[in-house]
């Protein structure tokens, strides 16, 4: 355990910043899995509508530095290509 009051200062504010991450990253993949159902009910209007609300929550999230740029691209690519492919 640390002594100094900085570094329990530091712990402390890791926890939070841990806890909020988590949440988030939680949402995230909450929302992805709602898009990926929809999909598999081939449920065309449900699957826009889901990846409307998931994109938005993965760009807040790397707009919060949760997840890289890149990362967030790469999963909003491939969560658009999954529902262009609904007939």
């Amino acid at each position: 355990m640390a002594n100094i009051k900085s570094a329990k200062k530091r712990i402390l504010v890791t926890q939070t910043k841990t806890a909020r991450n988590k949440a988030i990253r939680s949402a995230v993949k909450t929302s992805m899995k709602k898009v990926e159902a929809a999909v598999a009910a081939n449920d065309k209007a449900a699957a826009v509508e889901a990846l409307k609300n998931a994109s938005s929550a993965i760009e807040k999230a790397s707009a919060k530095g949760i997840y890289h740029k890149n990362n967030a691209a790469r999963k909003i690519s491939r969560l658009s290509k999954l529902v262009n492919g609904v007939a």
